[in-house]
């Protein structure tokens, strides 16, 4: 119950940042709670043995409204050159084609939750952090290399 509702907390901080100005300090705090109630979510429920498969499912849909709402926000404001959104293409035709097979070999919907897959979402996560301080081009082409390893192995 408790992970569920840290779960739907992230879905209110991305819902807050879209009515934040970009990279003001509004943004960041509201950006920075949802990374961290996505981190300590799943830990809640395997420690007060509520995990399910509604909660895991429930996760997944805020990752992605989470997602949805920082791209909404921060891929206005930057320019990244046409390799990477090509790049960022082909790993997301990939990460598709790999749930598409899952669902149909397991019957049912599941992403992996992998240590590579873990890894590019700490990478995605500090990414509009590091803007101000390393060009985007570096991060981008960073989080692109491990999201690539991630969708492949």
């Amino acid at each position: 119950m408790i992970a569920n509702i840290i779960t739907a907390l992230r879905i209110v901080f991305a819902g807050a940042m879209i009515f934040c100005p970009v990279f003001s300090p509004q943004f960041y705090g509201f950006y920075i709670a949802a990374g961290i109630s996505d981190m300590i979510d799943g830990t809640v429920a395997r420690k007060t043995g509520s995990s399910s498969e509604f909660g895991a499912r429930f996760d997944s849909a805020a990752d992605l409204f989470f997602v949805a709402a920082a791209g909404v926000k921060i891929f206005p404001e930057i320019s990244l050159p046409k390799f990477i959104w090509i790049w960022t293409g082909v790993i997301a035709v990939v990460k598709i084609a790999r749930i598409v097979v899952a669902c149909i070999r397991q019957k049912k919907f599941s992403i992996p939750h992998s240590i590579a897959n873990k890894i590019t979402g700490f990478l995605l996560f500090i990414f509009p952090l590091t803007i101000p301080f390393v060009d985007v081009r570096v991060s981008a082409g960073v989080v692109c290399a491990v999201a690539t390893v991630a969708a492949v192995f």
